[in-house]
């Protein structure tokens, strides 16, 4: 079905691309049941354009309405004279896919419905209080480090820095860690986003302070604090996609829980099915 899809995008949809942009031309108000086109008896609405539309890929997305038009319908049309040419049956293999599709759909639109009532502004507010609203200041720390091999190279490198060594500069020559090019600089961090010994001996600093050799299992490292500061806590706006997010994982998860367990679902057991099946597409000719 892949390949196919791909073919109406890259030969139907690009067709259509290539006649004249539609204008404004319409004369009465247009609804999902204006009939743009007329195949063999068969209509073809702008509400077929529009679900054609919200399936399209990003890149088609994007290309204005006037533009894109022509190359929907065009689509549509070339979809249904192929589709009128079929003889007999419907296959098997449709009949499922529409099922498929019709219950992803469906089950799409619930979840949506569930994901709007339940991301509120009172319910972000809440995520927000939940989080935040007791929390204290909290401390944040800007360091650099030289990471090397063993603690006779750390030794060192503290001596040097002792005798009045610049750390950035000792830091690009022996630094064995990705922020040796950068002076040793690891920026802003705070507590739990490094490894214990490297935390413990960050805390215990302060601002200026170079570190005797501590070891972690990246090496041995030489630190100096560069500064420190409080934090107080990210306004609501800062994490508010993070909160929807969250909420919105909450919501799903409640509402398929509830779902599923008020349901009548009785499952084959496992080992009376022949799980290689599932790979043979020849079931669906018989």
């Amino acid at each position: 079905m892949l390949k196919r899809n791909n073919f109406w995008l890259t030969a139907a949809l690009v067709t259509g691309l290539a006649i004249p942009a539609w204008g404004p031309a319409w004369g009465a108000e247009t609804t999902a049941d204006t009939i743009v086109a007329t195949v063999n008896g068969v209509d073809i609405t702008v509400g077929h354009m529009i679900a054609t539309k919200t399936g399209l890929p990003e890149q088609y997305q994007s290309l204005p309405d006037n533009v894109l038009f022509a190359g929907i319908l065009e689509q549509l049309i070339q979809q249904t004279v192929l589709s009128q040419s079929l003889d007999g049956e419907q296959s098997r293999i449709i009949t499922l896919s529409i099922e498929n599709e019709l219950r992803t759909m469906r089950a799409g639109d619930a979840l949506d419905a569930k994901i709007a009532e339940a991301i509120t502004d009172a319910s972000i507010q809440a995520a927000y209080d939940a989080r935040f609203a007791d929390a204290e200041p909290s401390t944040e720390y800007n360091a650099s480090h030289i990471l090397v091999e063993t603690e006779d190279e750390a030794k060192e490198i503290r001596k040097l820095l002792d005798e009045g060594a610049n750390f950035a500069d000792l830091a690009k020559e022996k630094s064995t860690g990705p922020s040796g090019a950068n002076g040793g600089e690891l920026g802003w961090f705070g507590l739990g986003m490094m490894v214990k010994p490297f935390e413990d001996a960050v805390i215990s600093m302060k601002a200026g302070n170079v570190s005797d050799p501590v070891q972690t299992q990246f090496g041995w490292h030489i630190l100096i604090l560069n500064e420190s500061r409080l934090q107080d806590a990210p306004s609501i706006d800062s994490v508010r996609e993070e909160l929807e997010a969250e909420i919105q994982q909450e919501a799903v998860e409640v509402a398929i829980t509830a779902l599923t367990d008020a349901a009548t679902i009785t499952r084959v057991e496992e080992d009376s099915i022949d799980t290689s099946a599932l790979s043979n597409i020849g079931l669906l000719e018989n």
